[in-house]
């Protein structure tokens, strides 16, 4: 009598693997303190709040589930913009900077069972969903490090492989977010270049209105 010695859970491992649950994480907490106190969240963009711009990359990139952690503001970008689908988390430090809120977000992907996390920000309208699929397609491990980049400049989105969210999130403080870790194990980064499908310009001060549509 031959016994099978295959594990139950080794099919849904290299299925998996083949096919990685890659949840998408937006940043949108933001108060823009240089644009007059209005939360970039809110900015018109092709008619809509720029969030559900932002949302859509990332869905149509491929991403799910998605999470968005939203601060400044946050009962006003409820009721005014559309998140279906998406889970939602208030940054009550938003203030902080960018890196209290990427905190949070890779917290609530705890229950999530998610291989990697796509980080996307809410003030870059310039990143589709091309972008986000490239950056997600270089998922290769729970390990993966990856990051979209323009003309050989690391930008974002950013694929963080599940087994290093603890520690990107111990290093994530200021409005460094996950700068410093990147820098710390750039050695482990595998840079995708997105600049023939995306700009990675920031919507951050007045003169920047202009590229919204």
């Amino acid at each position: 009598m031959v016994t099978d010695t295959t594990t139950s859970t080794e099919p849904d491992r290299v299925s998996r693997t083949k096919n990685p649950k890659v949840a998408g994480v937006l940043l949108a907490a933001g108060g823009g303190r240089r644009l007059g106190g209005l939360p970039k969240a809110l900015l018109r963009h092709r008619g809509r709040p720029l969030i559900e711009h932002a949302v859509r990359s990332l869905r149509n990139g491929g991403c799910g589930p998605l999470h968005v952690v939203l601060g400044a503001s946050a009962d006003e970008v409820r009721a005014r913009a559309d998140l279906t689908g998406c889970a939602v988390s208030v940054n009550p430090d938003w203030e902080e900077g960018m890196g209290s809120s990427l905190r949070l977000g890779l917290a609530a992907l705890s229950a999530a069972d998610a291989d990697a996390a796509l980080v996307l920000l809410v003030d870059q309208p310039g990143i589709g969903a091309e972008a986000v699929a490239r950056v997600r397609l270089a998922y290769r491990s729970r390990t993966s490090l990856a990051a979209a980049s323009y003309g050989g400049e690391r930008g974002h989105p950013v694929l963080f492989g599940a087994d290093r969210w603890r520690d990107i999130a111990a290093a994530a403080e200021g409005d460094r977010g996950a700068r410093t870790y990147l820098r710390e194990h750039r050695d482990a980064l595998a840079l995708v270049e997105c600049a023939d499908v995306a700009e990675a310009y920031d919507i951050d001060t007045v003169r920047d209105l202009g590229r919204l549509e």
